[in-house]
């Protein structure tokens, strides 16, 4: 009770001044704070160590997931929660009961990299960030940032941890590619900054990952340890540049990811998110940094494969890690903490630093004081007109031509026998119906990605009567890879069609082109990045000539075409 007083009072003095003008959060962290003081004097040893974890939730899990969630708040007296799948009701509901057992509010969190939609349904979901890489517009992006900030507000939510700002430098990246803004260190930094300002000027922390990059690895750090076998002259000026520029526009936060790096640690075996000489030798001291260091989640491979049963969770504290993401045992980690801290093993004064430092971002954040989560109107704030204009603005901006625009606009002559095929969908698309406005006499083929060989000869055969190919690649994978889950035979179809004077769009991850053979032998190329309706919508009104496309690749792809093309059609 007594706590719960202080706390009250002191976020009455804390709401008039954070009213007045909000600070930056780096700048906030070096005046003195009586919140941040006051909250800190009132926790025991325990409770202040627990403001360094956050845990897993989820609102699409039974009552007795979200009881054992609530249990372990209790008990542990975290710092936060990150959640993932689930619904907008449903989450706001487990915020405001979660939000109940506590004296010091949560830090709510999720990974929302391209919008709340990325986890929970019924909401919206912006393009990825790949498909952002493309639009020479970045004011747009920042008003994306603008927009995500809205609906985390709106949810209860404080920490997007985003953006991606690794340097997608390698085709095969299993983990990280389409979820990067390209392979051009500049661009993905001005991309990163404006979509970090855009959350962080309306009130959303934000973390920069995954430092020191994770761009250049064919391991996915979920299922394992990658491991980066580059210079520390490379890794400063192409790898960590990007995060070098995020800090110095103000960054709130960095997320450490799990890789190993012989050139800047030599300890075998040992996550970029353990170590020192990383985390606090490069991070902390060598740049400088003086925000939130928080790491990927703890129970991935990439972190507890060599360093297993709380290993990782207390190593990671040592580093230099200020938040411990997703520890695979919370209750089992607190308790290592207490003790290496006993035994002088992690210094007491890093400690208070760290604890300190947790409070001061949940200042920022304004949780200095509790406040429910309406569910009044929820689904309808969360599903604004505003935002969805501007997903379309988005896409219009992003796609790109890479050859032919002598075949647009689209007429509607009566001459030519016109035929649209939507590959890789089971019907009928966006793109195919808003050509079909123009060309109602086209007629429309929809090739499943199941489709057997029998009936690809069929199609094959019937192809002859048409004077014009409009073909449309669509990858309808909730996470598009660099390479087409298509059978062999249709992978031919496409490739033996693409050089029939053919207008080809693609919606799906650019590399995928490379695996194409011939493809560059289309008479147009439209590039959409990935298969959302709106995207749809922009490539047809370019082919359409309705709109002038400006996106160009932000990655090379093979010979024929390399990042920065794109005909800026006038």
């Amino acid at each position: 009770m007594k706590k719960s007083v202080l706390i009250l009072f002191f976020s009455y003095i804390a709401l008039t001044s954070y009213a007045q003008k909000r600070q930056s959060f780096i700048d906030q962290l070096n005046k003195s704070n009586a919140w941040v003081d006051s909250v800190y004097k009132s926790l025991s040893n325990k409770e202040k160590i627990g403001q360094l974890f956050m845990l897993r939730a989820h609102s699409d899990k039974d009552r007795a997931y979200a009881d054992k969630v609530a249990k372990q708040i209790k008990e542990n007296n975290v710092g936060g929660l990150v959640f993932f799948q689930g619904g907008p009701v449903r989450q706001a509901i487990l915020t405001n009961e979660y939000q109940k057992l506590v004296d010091v509010p949560l830090m709510i969190a999720m990974d929302a990299e391209w919008g709340l939609g990325m986890r929970l349904d019924s909401t919206i979901s912006y393009p990825y960030q790949m498909t952002l890489g493309a639009i020479q517009n970045n004011q747009l992006i920042y008003n994306m940032g603008e927009q995500v900030a809205k609906d985390f507000k709106r949810i209860g939510m404080h920490i997007n941890f985003a953006p991606t700002v690794d340097v997608n430098n390698n085709a095969n990246n299993p983990v990280i590619n389409y979820r990067s803004f390209g392979e051009n260190k500049y661009n993905v930094a001005d991309k990163g900054i404006a979509y970090m300002k855009g959350m962080q000027d309306n009130g959303i922390f934000t973390t920069a990952k995954h430092f020191p990059g994770h761009g250049d690895t064919d391991v996915d750090s979920h299922y394992d340890l990658p491991k980066l076998p580059f210079t520390r002259a490379r890794l400063d000026t192409l790898e960590m540049y990007p995060f070098k520029k995020l800090m110095a526009n103000g960054a709130t936060g960095i997320m450490v990811g799990h890789m190993n790096i012989p050139s800047l640690d030599p300890t075998p075996n040992l996550s970029s998110s353990l170590s020192r000489p990383i985390v606090t030798g490069i991070l902390k001291n060598d740049f400088g940094f003086k925000g939130l260091v928080v790491s990927d989640a703890m129970e991935m491979k990439g972190a507890i494969k060599y360093f297993p049963n709380g290993q990782a969770d207390v190593k990671a504290l040592f580093a230099g890690l200020d938040v411990i993401e997703l520890s695979e045992d919370t209750e089992r980690a607190i308790k290592m903490l207490r003790k290496a801290i006993r035994h002088k093993e992690i210094p007491v004064k890093e400690v208070e630093e760290k604890v300190k430092k947790v409070l001061a971002a949940k200042y920022w954040m304004g949780l200095n004081s509790k406040k429910e989560v309406s569910l009044t109107n929820l689904y309808n704030d969360l599903n604004r007109s505003e935002s969805k204009a501007l997903i379309q603005q988005l896409a219009d901006a992003s796609v790109t031509v890479l050859k032919g625009t002598n075949a647009f606009p689209l007429r509607n002559d009566f001459v030519r026998k016109t035929v649209i095929l939507n590959i890789g969908s089971g019907s009928n698309t966006t793109f195919s119906n808003t050509l079909k406005k123009i060309k109602p006499g086209a007629t429309v083929i929809n090739i499943p990605k199941t489709i057997n060989e029998v009936e690809l000869g069929i199609i094959r055969n019937n192809m002859k009567q048409y004077d014009q190919i409009i073909m449309a690649i669509i990858d309808s994978r909730l996470r598009p890879a660099s390479k087409l889950d298509y059978s062999v035979h249709l992978t031919q179809f496409i490739s033996e069609f693409s050089t029939k004077n053919t207008i080809a769009a693609l919606f799906a991850n650019p590399y995928t082109i490379a695996g194409i053979p011939g493809f560059e032998k289309s008479a147009s190329i439209v590039v959409g990045y990935q298969n959302m309706p709106e995207i749809q919508l922009s490539a047809a009104k370019v082919v359409l000539g309705t709109h002038k496309a400006s996106g160009r690749l932000p990655v090379s792809i093979n010979a024929f075409f390399k990042y920065g093309d794109g005909i800026q059609m006038k």
